[in-house]
């Protein structure tokens, strides 16, 4: 993907028709394929500034794909009027320096840590040993299997990298799915006895909380169920999936 932004330099008397003139050209723009999102942005310090942020699936989608497409014309028919107060217009590639901030917490921070997850892991397993349909998938669980999971799960949640650290990361969780050929109604059960389980050890009940968690886990559970398969080839190497709260973070009352 690549980055681009567009800086303009828009009098005041003309802002809240230039920034209405982009919230039309936002349908055609946000109806190519080539974009992946947008964003207008106006300074504080200098209000006649705006940032126009749009990443685009890569730069040759930009400005060929998208420019000789169906919906340039009225992309830019709307914002062709103000084309002369571009002060910037440049692509960007993304580094590896990003991350988060601590206003938001992390899902581990939310839902408790590791002593929480630990907690769910050991009361999911305990009923999961339990299980006609998936308790034989277990037979030979290692004692320690619980608390591992609960490493796992805190790691992909944003907690420390624990798993990697001590367990060997990605390819020695695949290693534990190979060749076990599970069932979707496997799969289904064990994602419904880990939200009983949830339930149980009192995890954050909210509903960002909850969305992010199960969509986790329904995400994960379902990677894990194709790489069971006979015949199935994973790649072996990857780095532990790092989960966020997606488009809806943590809701928190104002004092």
């Amino acid at each position: 993907m690549i980055v681009e932004y567009i800086r303009y330099r828009i009098d005041q008397a003309e802002a809240e028709a230039f920034e209405a003139a982009y919230a039309r050209a936002a349908v055609p723009l946000a109806a190519a394929p080539q974009c992946v999102d947008y964003e207008l942005s106006r300074c504080v310090d200098e209000p006649s500034s705006y940032i126009l942020r749009i990443t685009w699936t890569s730069a040759d989608d930009h400005l060929r794909g998208f420019r000789e497409g169906e919906h340039f014309k009225t992309f830019f028919a709307e914002i062709s009027p103000y084309v002369r107060q571009i002060e910037e217009m440049r692509h960007y590639e993304r580094t590896a320096v990003r991350g988060t901030g601590s206003s938001v917490p992390s899902l581990y921070e939310w839902a408790g840590g590791a002593e929480a997850l630990e907690r769910l892991t050991e009361t999911f397993y305990t009923q999961v040993v339990k299980d006609d349909l998936i308790g034989p998938l277990f037979a030979a669980m290692d004692p320690g299997h619980p608390k591992y999971v609960a490493m796992w799960l805190g790691e992909v949640f944003g907690g420390p990298a624990r798993y990697s650290d001590e367990r060997g990361g990605y390819h020695h969780m695949l290693l534990q799915h190979l060749g076990k050929a599970i069932t979707e109604p496997q799969r289904r059960r064990w994602v419904s006895l880990l939200m009983d389980a949830a339930d149980e050890v009192g995890l954050p009940g909210d509903p960002e909380f909850r969305a992010a968690f199960f969509g986790y886990i329904e995400w994960g559970t379902r990677i894990a169920l194709a790489n069971s398969q006979p015949g199935a080839k994973p790649p072996m190497q990857a780095p532990v999936p790092h989960w966020g709260w997606g488009v809806a973070p943590p809701y928190i009352p104002k004092a």
